[in-house]
Parts: structure tokens; C-alpha cells; sequence
């Protein structure tokens, strides 16, 4: 039987995909990677999606698994041969179990993150994972990538929020890890080698997550600093007086705040340009009033500190709303403005202003005007320093020609600053090759043996991260 009908047979005719308009799996969100797919399957359960992946092993076809479609990195797209399989998990919505004695719910891979985040919301608990694309990207594809996010600094990960998976095998095997225990010490933990594996392992089609109690009063803030070395003065004295508390800390550039201020004037911006704005949130297990008041402190011994010039706090959810709007807004921006050079980099948080400084003036003096957008959680180290051509220069024209260069200039630079090259975006296409070039060769070594382990033929997402 051809590969297609066993296919049509397993799953459904109808979910079986082969003609028509299939760009809205063949295209990635940035539009960088285009591809074309041998079928978009879309299976409704785990045992459909073992028994596309055992077809696919027994025809030799490559799988492509996709959720929301929201990678950065050209991880979720299938390649131009018209070879692979896109395994469509977006069907797979289920929530199977919500356990509020235990802060635990079971979902399917295809929820969508802002589902999850709504379904504990109601039973009076927090899903603390969150970012800009949250209602369109899926549980599996925030595990399968290792999401980050805006509450990194509190709660972690989207690893550290995740007790147990399950998984589809590239054999088409079902491993049932799904627990809600903290602790289980029964050998090698499976979870985390699944976690961040960008589906080139298996495929992730279930997870227990990790819930919360829902804060009695969250409490958003924006305040200008001139420096960053002010702005991570600001952080100190944050996590000093708030502790647990401080649930996010988002520092933003005048170039990426001008650009959503030229694309998007008629948001609302409750601070004047400076060089740099911070954007603070602290949860609080008191009265929203108790909040309030420690915030303010906060703010008022900043001010007096030097430390920062300015500050606004939130009056109510609607003004908070319009503060994030302003930092998620930034990549919409970007995107209206123009291709750019994309760079979602980790450096310990103390070494954060010598990079910032060293490594835009070497931008500067090799391209000239060249205009850098740099925002990001500057809580945990984690910095979106993006690249955009000069005012007036083909921003295509810009990132064809300099591409290779700007990015050995970043990440030479962070490497020397003990960095990372990916964050929270994962690895893709896109940083395949600078992978192997920044990489420990022995880490290297070590995940090509894992990858021959758990998928001896290579079926599972070939060409992305190896």
C-alpha cells in the first residue's frame, strides 16, 4: 500500500492533506523557510499519531512535527523536496485531568498555550508560562523548543514547568511518562531529554504541567533609566525588596520602543523616550493594596537612588495590558519595518552591559547607521538583540549581504562574554551550522549518539539542530 493511502487509512481521508493551499504549514511565522510537504496529516489522538509515525518509518519518509507554526527558527517547516510528512498536532486539544490538590494538569500536545493558561485560571490556578505567542503556539511546541518568556525569572522554563510527557517513539512506540510526581529518582530522566529536543527524538504528544495558586495582586511598572548598568541597579534592588515576588523584568532600547512608537502611534506610552525603559511586574500573595505600596517604595527609593529618572505604575489591568502591549508589540514592528537579523542570546546577567557596549560599538563601526534593537528578559540574561539596515537601506538587500558577518560578529562576542547563541528559540535550520561552530565538540559528540540511539534512520525533523 502507498504510503498516502496506509496514511488516508489510519487517520481519515479528510486528515490526510496532499493538495490545495498547504502554505499554512509550509510557511514559517517569519516567513524565512519555505517548503513543500509530501502531506499535512492531522491525527486526534496518540495512537493515530503512532500509527502515522510507524507508516512513515516503514516508507522511509521524514516527519516534520508542527504545532502552532510559531518557531523563529525555521524548526517547524517542512524542506522544498516535497519528501517530508508535517505531523499537524493541532487537532489535539484534549485537557485530560486537572488535579487542583496536586497544582497539576495533563494536556494534549495541541492545546494551545492560552487554552492551558484559561483552564487554570478557572479553577482559581496559575499556568505561569507566557509570551507573545501564546495564543497560537502549543504546549507540545513551547516544550519541544524549551520556551522562555516573560516569568522566567520566577517560575522558569517551560522544562522546569513540566513534570511528566508522553511520547511517540520514531518507531512509533508509545512511552507513557505522564506523572504528577516532584520527585521520582527511577533512573535517566526521559522528560528532559524529550524537552528542547525540537522534535528531532519524537514526537511529544501529551505533558503534565506543573500549576500554581493564582497571585492575590499583580502589580506592572515601567521606568526610564539612562544606563543599563542603572537598569541592573534597578534589578538588584528589586529582587531584594520583592523577592519571590518579582515575576518579570523586561528591559527595552529607544530604537525598539521608537519603532512600535512609528508603527503603532496610537498605543499608548506612559513614559517620555529614554535610552532605556524597564518594565517590572511583582505578584503578591497579599491584598492588591499591600502590592501596591511595596511597589511604589521600590520605585521611590530607585528614584532616590539614581538609579532610575522616571516611573509609572499601573492604575489598573487595562494599563498594564497597554504597558506589555508595548513590549510584545516590538517584534510586530520589527516585522513592519523590515527583515532583520534576528538574535535571541543568553549572557550571565552581570557581563550584560560590557556586552551591550562593546559589541554595538563593533556594529557600529563596521556598518554604519546600522540600527540595533535590543529588548528583552533582562531578569534571567536573556536579550532579543536584533540587527535592522540602516534608515533608507533595503532591509533584504542588508540582511543578504551582512548576515554571516553580523552574526560571527554577535556571537563571537557573546561566546566571550560566556554566553549562549540560542535562548529560547531553539536551534532550527536557522543556527544549525553556528551550532556546530560555537558548540563543545564533546556536547556534540554526545547528542549525535543520543540522536542515533532514539532515531537510528533519521526520520524525526532531519536538518534542524544536527
Amino acid at each position: 500500500m502507498a504510503l498516502i493511502d496506509e496514511l488516508r487509512h489510519a487517520i481519515g481521508a479528510a486528515q490526510v492533506l496532499t493538495e490545495g493551499d498547504l502554505s499554512a504549514w509550509e510557511i514559517d511565522w517569519r516567513r524565512r523557510y519555505c517548503g513543500r510537504a509530501r502531506a499535512v496529516v492531522r491525527p486526534a489522538d496518540t495512537l493515530q499519531v503512532a500509527a502515522v509515525v510507524q507508516a512513515c518509518a516503514r516508507h522511509g519518509a521524514s516527519i516534520v512535527t508542527q504545532g502552532g507554526n510559531t518557531s523563529l527558527v525555521g524548526g517547524s517547516v517542512p524542506d522544498a523536496s516535497g519528501t517530508q510528512v508535517v505531523l499537524s498536532l493541532k487537532r489535539m486539544m484534549r485537557i485530560r485531568e486537572l488535579d487542583a490538590s496536586n497544582l497539576t494538569m495533563t494536556v494534549d500536545a495541541g492545546c494551545v498555550l492560552k487554552q492551558v493558561q484559561e483552564a487554570a485560571a478557572v479553577q482559581g490556578l496559575l499556568y505561569p508560562l507566557s509570551l507573545a505567542a501564546e495564543g497560537s503556539c502549543t504546549v507540545g511546541g513551547t516544550l519541544a523548543t524549551n520556551a522562555g518568556g516573560t516569568q522566567v525569572l520566577r517560575y522558569g522554563n517551560a522544562r522546569e514547568l513540566c513534570l511528566g510527557l508522553e511520547v511517540v517513539t520514531a518507531s512509533g512506540d508509545i512511552w507513557n511518562g505522564l506523572s504528577g510526581l516532584r520527585k521520582d529518582n527511577t533512573g535517566y530522566d526521559l522528560r528532559d531529554l524529550y524537552i528542547g529536543s525540537e522534535g528531532t527524538l519524537g514526537v511529544i504528544t501529551a505533558a503534565t504541567l506543573k500549576l500554581y495558586p493564582q497571585p492575590a495582586a499583580v502589580t506592572t511598572a515601567m521606568a526610564a533609566a539612562f544606563t543599563l548598568p542603572d537598569a541592573l541597579r534597578l534589578l538588584d534592588m528589586a529582587r531584594n525588596r520583592l523577592g519571590a515576588g518579582l515575576t518579570g523584568f523586561e528591559v527595552m532600547n529607544e530604537t525598539s520602543l521608537g519603532l512600535v512608537r512609528t508603527h503603532f502611534p496610537e498605543w499608548s506610552r506612559p513614559l517620555p523616550p529614554g535610552p532605556w525603559t524597564v518594565l517590572l511586574e511583582q505578584s503578591d500573595t497579599e491584598s492588591e493594596v499591600h502590592a501596591r505600596v511595596r511597589f511604589e517604595s521600590l520605585l521611590e527609593a530607585a528614584m532616590s537612588d539614581g538609579c532610575i529618572t522616571d516611573a509609572a505604575v499601573a492604575g489598573n489591568l487595562e494599563q498594564a495590558a497597554a504597558m506589555w502591549r508595548l513590549r510584545e508589540g516590538i517584534p510586530l514592528a520589527q516585522t513592519e519595518e523590515g527583515l532583520n537579523i534576528k538574535h535571541d542570546i543568553a549572557v550571565p546577567v552581570s557581563r550584560i552591559p560590557a556586552f551591550v557596549q562593546n559589541t554595538d560599538a563593533a556594529l557600529r563601526a563596521s556598518w554604519p547607521g546600522v540600527r540595533i534593537v535590543n529588548f528583552g528578559h533582562l531578569g534571567d540574561g536573556n536579550l532579543h538583540y536584533n540587527v535592522q539596515a540602516p534608515a533608507g537601506v533595503s532591509a533584504a538587500d542588508f540582511l543578504q549581504t551582512h548576515e554571516a558577518k553580523v552574526n560571527a560578529l554577535v556571537y563571537d562576542a557573546v561566546v566571550a562574554h560566556g554566553g549562549s547563541i540560542s535562548a529560547e528559540h531553539g536551534i532550527g535550520a536557522l543556527k544549525r551550522e553556528a551550532l556546530a561552530a560555537y558548540k563543545s565538540p564533546v556536547a556534540l559528540q554526545l547528542m549525535r549518539a543520543i540522536k542515533r540511539a532514539l532515531d537510528p534512520v533519521g526520520t524525526m525533523n532531519p536538518g534542524r539542530m544536527l
